[in-house]
């Protein structure tokens, strides 16, 4: 069907479904080489958001990120990956090992997830610091999971939960990762993050002090922290010499890391082997502590002296097809949420922060698939759900990384212990774990210094996060992470539907440097006239923003106002913005026709007017409403709801100032499809009746340089509109028209489109062409 007969065809159904089709009015009065902007259309929308087929294949080529950088891997990369990959799994295989008691689980299932962590993780990730593995926090919430569903299903195996709850919250972490929505982790704050780990440290903490005392007295370590702490004090005469073992054992893990730091800080140029000493320092003191409980125990294996980890089975026995199906997954589904909100908000967290560390930019779509895929496929190796490690990130970073690569070298350390410890693994004590647990997890609590910064930057968001830290210790951590990602959520809402913009008044400065003023060209001067040097700035009259009382804010023009949005303009927040700006327009305005009213009866309920008796406020005193400039520089999107704020603004404005038609113009606009947005309503133009109103009305437009002198395509540019405008004066010639000679040498061209004439690229344009149509002007609307 040819394309003219679509066309009428859909004049056709337009008229028939009442649709106006000529709802823009667009004002044009350009010439062949005016610049007119362009309107966006709903195929340039598809076109840019439908990928191509390029597209598409660099979408599966950045699935495996590896592919960019593995054909130039040389020898001094290698180097680095075995020095960092070393001292990585010098610290993962204890911690796996102590983390497991945290998940309810044997010690082995911790070695698992660290081995298919660090195996499996750098073909995805987009970061070469990052240790995947068995961490405190989630091995922690994994043991809250696991007991009560112990609690309600006893007939469930904790291997069988354990390992379902890893591949569906990995499965729901991969397919957000492979739908590139890894922004969502955007919206989870710092402080809730910082309140998640202080609170999950301090739990930890309180969870682990009764195996590090070695307390006969058995209580419920997963209770909330306060009554864990009771319960603790309450039973420390049951002590036994276990604690003698975790006590020194948490003493000498401080000592050795305080006496490599006082080293490397008086010593800078060993500052490198006091770090590698330093990391060994949990490897030595569970290898230490072995020695002493084989010592004391290797003729008492039937009644050992202290409380020790047993025995640990050699190789990969719990390899196979893992068992998930529908009822496990349903009786954890409630707590599901949670286990995502820590699977994203602490390993996205610690990554971007190594990220800038290093100097590199992490892909948080990217490290969710790397993190959610590691979890699908660990449990297959009876892994559990793992994520990265800030300690183990912290120590391969200062070792020198310098590819994911070193994950394979820490996987061949992990896989040595799984054959090789279990040898000696009998005679791990279990408080000497406690002690390297809360060694490790003292380093999550947020530091006083920091929470201080805190306060000074945002106090309310210090309220957050101590909320948030008082409900993990007295409550749980997963509620923990609801109150603070709520209480965020709440905090971000309420200052976009608060938001309260500012009405802008100009003020000249200049800049200076010591009694030397600069010109616009930065450049110091002290024979220029310093008049030339001052330039127009825009500042809150109210001086809200901190600028100087002092410094007189002078109002733009006569009934002329501008309005800066503080936080956007949209449906949550375009009520409050727009009642601010007519309300205060009405107090610094008077009507423009004082005898509208008649008489009483005429006037509205919501104005009576003064009582019986009263005269009515003179007013005379106060200009007329002329025009509104809104500063549209924090606006990206226009909704509907917004839309619509503004034309009743308009109409009642237009009322208001009746029978003067009020002037709206638009300054620094970004979006395109926020100008189409407001032109659908008759904003930016001036339409066909009011241009019979405003007949002397000429625009003023902003104009550009076309290029630099030794610009080659400016030049041609030039010559093509030189030799376009003798040919246009050799016509005028022709037909007796006289032209006056172009006395400026220098080429420019439209920044913003002849037929959006009332868009501007910034306020000080935007006042000009307001203050220009206001001066010329219908006569009887400057009289009034």
């Amino acid at each position: 069907m040819p394309e003219d007969t679509w066309i009428k065809v859909g004049h056709i159904l337009t008229k028939v479904l009442g649709i106006k089709l000529a709802y823009r009015d667009p004002f044009d009065r350009g010439t062949a080489e005016a610049y007119s902007e362009t309107e966006p259309t709903s195929i340039e929308w598809v076109k840019d958001h439908v990928p191509t087929g390029s597209q598409v294949m660099q979408y599966f080529i950045e699935i495996l990120p590896f592919l960019k950088w593995i054909d130039r891997y040389n020898l001094q990369w290698l180097i680095g990956d075995m020095v960092a990959g070393i001292a990585a799994g010098a610290v993962v295989v204890p911690q796996s090992m102590a983390y497991t008691s945290l998940a309810e689980l044997a010690p082995e299932y911790g070695l698992y997830s660290s081995f298919m962590g660090v195996l499996i993780y750098w073909f995805f990730t987009t970061s070469k610091d990052i240790t995947i593995g068995p961490v405190a926090v989630m091995s922690a919430l994994t043991g809250t999971v696991v007991l009560n569903v112990q609690s309600e299903h006893p007939e469930l195996n904790k291997v069988d939960v354990a390992n379902s709850l890893a591949i569906t919250g990995g499965a729901i972490v991969a397919f957000i990762g492979f739908i590139r929505r890894g922004f969502i982790v955007d919206f989870i704050s710092l402080t809730s993050i910082s309140a998640f780990m202080t609170g999950s440290a301090i739990n930890i903490i309180a969870g682990q002090t009764r195996a590090l005392l070695g307390e006969k007295e058995k209580f419920d370590t997963k209770a909330a922290p306060y009554m864990v702490n009771i319960n603790t004090l309450r039973h420390l005469p049951s002590t036994r010499m276990n604690a003698a073992m975790g006590l020194t054992a948490l003493f000498m893990l401080y000592v050795i890391r305080g006496a490599c730091n006082y080293g490397a800080r008086k010593n800078p140029r060993k500052a490198r082997l006091f770090f590698f000493l330093s990391t060994l320092r949990t490897a030595f003191v569970i290898l230490f502590y072995i020695m002493i409980s084989a010592a004391v125990n290797l003729h008492r294996r039937d009644k050992p002296a202290f409380k020790l980890l047993g025995n640990v089975p050699r190789g990969f026995t719990a390899a196979g097809v893992p068992s998930v199906n529908t009822k496990i997954i349903s009786t954890f589904a409630t707590e599901l949420p949670s286990v995502v909100v820590v699977l994203l908000i602490e390993h996205i967290a610690i990554s971007k922060s190594f990220g800038r560390v290093n100097n590199y930019v992490i892909e948080p779509s990217q490290e969710l698939i790397a993190i959610g895929v590691t979890n699908l496929l660990g449990p297959f190796l009876g892994a559990y759900p793992g994520i990265g490690s800030f300690s183990r990130t912290a120590i391969k970073s200062k070792a020198g990384v310098r590819t994911p690569l070193a994950g394979v070298v820490t996987a061949i350390v992990v896989l040595l212990a799984i054959y090789v410890l279990p040898a000696v693994s009998f005679y791990i004590t279990n408080s000497s774990l406690a002690a390297v647990i809360i060694h490790a997890v003292g380093d999550l609590i947020i530091p006083p210094n920091t929470v201080y910064r805190f306060w000074l930057a945002s106090s309310l968001e210090v309220l957050i996060f101590f909320a948030g830290v008082l409900v993990t210790v007295f409550s749980t951590i997963e509620n923990g992470v609801y109150v603070t990602i709520s209480v965020s959520a709440a905090l971000l809402l309420w200052r976009i539907v608060k938001a309260r913009g500012e009405f802008l008044g100009k003020v000249m400065i200049c800049s200076v440097i010591g009694d030397h003023l600069f010109d616009n060209d930065a450049k110091a001067s002290l024979e220029k006239d310093p008049d030339e040097s001052f330039r127009t700035v825009f500042l809150p009259i109210s001086h809200h923003d901190g600028s100087n009382p002092a410094v007189d804010v002078e109002h733009p023009y006569s009934g002329v106002f501008i309005y800066r949005f503080s936080e956007g303009y949209v449906y949550p927040n375009a009520s409050h913005e727009t009642d601010n700006l007519v309300s205060s327009i009405f107090k610094e305005t008077r009507r423009t026709n004082l005898k509208s009213w008649g008489s009483p009866g005429d006037r509205p309920w919501n104005n009576p007017g003064p009582r019986r008796g009263k005269k009515e406020e003179n007013r005379t005193h106060l200009p007329c409403l002329r025009a509104i400039i809104l500063d549209f520089s924090s606006v990206n999107n226009v909704d509907i709801t917004s839309l619509q704020n503004l034309v009743d603004v308009r109409n009642q404005l237009d009322a208001y100032a009746s029978p003067v038609h009020v002037q709206w113009y638009f300054a620094n606009i970004s979006n395109r499809w926020a100008k189409w947005t407001l032109t659908s309503t008759g904003f930016g133009y001036l339409t066909l009746k009011q241009t019979k109103r405003f007949q002397p009305w000429k625009p003023i437009f902003s104009v550009a340089e076309l290029g630099s002198s030794g610009d080659s395509a400016a030049a041609a540019e030039r010559q093509l509109k030189t030799s376009q405008r003798k040919a246009d004066d050799l016509e005028q010639d022709q037909t007796g028209q006289i032209t006056e000679p172009d006395t400026e040498a220098r080429w420019v061209e439209l920044v913003s489109g002849i037929n959006r004439p009332y868009f501007h690229v910034d306020l000080t344009s935007a006042l000009r062409g307001d203050i220009a149509s206001i001066e010329v002007g219908p006569q009887d609307d400057k009289e009034k």
